[in-house]
């Protein structure tokens, strides 16, 4: 599993956005004992977080220790620095396991194999995340250009199941009927630069050329933004199932 976000770990816990409470809640309608759950890859706790008030110990696990020091704390989640593919847990621990946003930079089937192992046969496991979000047109126009042209050569090859609304991620379990959601906020101008600056496409971008790709449409997504509704839609992605 690759780090891409050690670096901008602070940022990442206070710009990304959260999963609507009916999406967790839909996951969790599914789950027959609410015990013990584990979100793998869990960046700034924000799913271990909402979960927690379901389930009497909830474990989190990340390859950032940075990410892991800036997650939510609560008495019952339990955070550790592990790898996706090779966990401490026992077998048969867990009524649920959650990925958010993060499963397709692991190694599929080595992953898919921990689920395996350490998910109750009667568990359930959830791939969550979200795509490109949309906006009004002048600003799509604009932020478009950014995604695909300037930092699109910059994005990690696994950006593409994402792309593909995780369509096309191996998915080896008996799968739920997937229900549509979708996240709607109205963004502060600095909260849409501090969302776009958390892509590790921008961190590449940087990386090799010392420079800010944000800086080379800042001025005109700024007029853009402020002229408008500054409302934003995320369209949320999800996945369901259960052993084979």
């Amino acid at each position: 599993m690759k780090d891409n976000f050690s670096k901008q770990a602070v940022d990442y816990s206070k710009f990304r956005p959260q999963y609507p409470d009916e999406m967790i809640e839909y996951i969790i309608s599914f789950v027959n004992n609410k015990f013990t759950a584990l979100d793998v890859a869990t960046g700034n706790g924000q799913v271990a977080h909402k979960i927690s008030t379901y389930f009497k110990n909830v474990f989190a696990t990340d390859i950032s220790q940075k990410q892991l020091d800036n997650a939510i704390k609560t008495d019952n989640i339990i955070y550790s620095k592990e790898s996706a593919e090779n966990t401490a847990f026992e077998n048969k621990k867990f009524d649920l396991i959650t990925v958010a946003q993060a499963v397709h930079w692991f190694d599929f089937e080595p992953f898919y194999k921990e689920v395996y192992r350490i998910l109750k046969p009667d568990g359930i496991f959830a791939i969550m995340g979200y795509g490109l979000f949309s906006t009004n047109s002048d600003s799509d126009t604009i932020l478009h250009h950014f995604y695909y042209d300037i930092v699109g050569p910059y994005w990690d090859p696994e950006r593409k199941y994402l792309d593909k609304n995780y369509k096309t991620i191996p998915f080896p379990f008996e799968e739920i009927p997937e229900k549509k959601f979708e996240n709607q906020f109205t963004w502060t101008f600095e909260e849409l630069i501090g969302y776009i600056q958390t892509w590790s496409s921008v961190q590449h971008y940087i990386s090799k050329n010392n420079q800010n790709p944000i800086d080379l449409i800042y001025d005109d997504l700024k007029s853009s933004w402020l002229k408008n509704d500054k409302k934003v839609t995320f369209p949320l992605l999800l996945r369901i199932g259960k052993l084979k």
